[in-house]
């Protein structure tokens, strides 16, 4: 089991899953691509505060939570699963836009929603 004096290790860890290039990496570059560099650092701001909110989460004791009920566990993975079944359900009824309009919408994408869609 690790303990404190394994710390530096879970920091370097971290520093190296952040560093490495990944879907994270592939949205900022192609919102900043479409939306300048104002689109790229609300997409990186976007990121960075989800995993913020991660982390906080992991620092109030969540895991542990999610381990010791069994209850809140099954409640988490219903909400979650409710969440994927949604969003597959709006993918499969909604109609495919054509490439030309998607094109012309890129200019009304605004700073705000890049945030909010960040993975």
């Amino acid at each position: 089991m690790l303990g404190i004096h394994e710390l530096w290790l879970f920091v370097l860890s971290g520093l190296l899953l952040n560093v490495t290039p990944g879907p994270d990496t592939a949205y900022i570059i192609g919102r900043t691509i479409q939306l300048g560099w104002r689109g790229g650092a609300a997409a990186a701001i976007g990121i960075s505060s989800g995993c913020l909110v991660h982390v906080l989460g992991a620092a109030i004791g969540l895991s542990a939570l999610l381990m010791a009920s069994s209850t809140a566990f099954l409640a988490v993975k219903l909400i979650g699963a409710a969440y994927l079944v949604l969003t597959g359900l709006q993918m499969l009824l909604s109609r495919a836009k054509p490439i030309a309009e998607i094109a012309g919408q890129a200019g009304e994408t605004s700073i705000s929603r890049v945030f909010w869609q960040a993975p």
